[in-house]
């Protein structure tokens, strides 16, 4: 994405107080640390399936992920007490009273999406944070702690990891279908599309890791190049596709409309690396989707 005017910056700024280099740090040092205290040593040790509880819809919930929530919590409010924390772990009275006060900024949180590969040993999961205010996603963090990689972008900014400029709109590997890797989570999309998906693959081969946020974040760093997925909360989407996007990708619900609508709903998402990969990928899919 080109930068906008300095409106975005001087508002991202006025909000948190904080030069964006200073908030970019600020926040890796908040997040990392928690990981190292809340996260990866009950990883490494191994998760107790006593520590392993069901939400009503089945998710996965450990201890690590309400420690790690708190502990983020308790973080962001040393540094601004102004800015309520809409977390995942949350009851949902609690997420709609902060989300519904839309005249003030909000963080959305995910202390561990992909739960369940964290709680089987599998090495894919992260933590995501993003700031909205006023229907808009003006920052978005993503860090994975098994391979510190702290993904990150701000509104008209652009994207880093590890502060280093992601940008691969004048390096297109793969500029069609047929030569693009695929992240595609097949159990969440219609079965008429799945199946057909299964069958006549459009293109060169295709991956499910299980951590959203994360998934984008591979996507902006042109690890695959083509991502679908057919159900996804505001925490998994978020951050993410804010980082895809500032990195040059692009993105959208099934419908073709913008992910996040400044509503609470689930999305059905599609992005890609390139634009022009995007609407090729849109191409393809559409007749599966009106």
């Amino acid at each position: 994405m080109e930068p906008s005017d300095t409106h975005e910056k001087n508002t991202l700024q006025t909000l948190l107080k904080m030069t964006e280099i200073d908030v970019r740090s600020l926040l890796s040092d908040i997040v990392r640390s928690a990981a190292i205290k809340a996260v990866l040593p009950k990883f490494h040790r191994g998760i107790a399936t006593s520590d392993i509880n069901y939400k009503a819809n089945c998710d996965i919930v450990t201890g690590a992920d309400l420690e790690m929530q708190q502990l983020l919590i308790e973080a962001l409010r040393t540094y601004w007490p102004q800015i309520p924390v809409l977390g995942e772990e949350q009851s949902r009275a609690i997420q709609f009273s902060i989300f519904e006060e839309q005249d003030q900024p909000f963080w959305v949180l995910d202390p561990i999406d992909g739960t369940s590969n964290f709680a089987f040993g599998i090495p894919y999961f992260c933590t995501s944070l993003a700031l909205l205010y006023k229907g808009q996603v003006w920052l978005g963090l993503v860090y994975d702690p098994n391979r510190d990689e702290l993904f990150y972008a701000t509104l008209g900014r652009g994207a880093t990891l590890n502060s280093i400029d992601l940008d691969f709109t004048e390096l297109k590997a793969c500029d069609d279908l047929k030569s693009s890797m695929a992240l595609i989570d097949f159990k969440r999309l219609p079965k008429e599309l799945a199946s057909h998906l299964a069958a006549h693959p459009p293109y060169r081969s295709q991956r499910s890791f299980g951590a959203s946020a994360l998934d984008w974040c591979w996507i902006a760093a042109n690890r695959c190049q083509l991502y679908l997925h057919g159900n996804q909360k505001l925490w998994d989407y978020v951050a993410g596709s804010l980082i895809l996007q500032e990195a040059g990708g692009a993105c959208s619900s099934f419908d073709g409309t913008k992910i996040f609508d400044n509503s609470m709903h689930s999305k059905a998402v599609i992005g890609a690396t390139y634009p022009d990969l995007f609407r090729q990928w849109r191409d393809y899919l559409d007749p599966f989707l009106s």
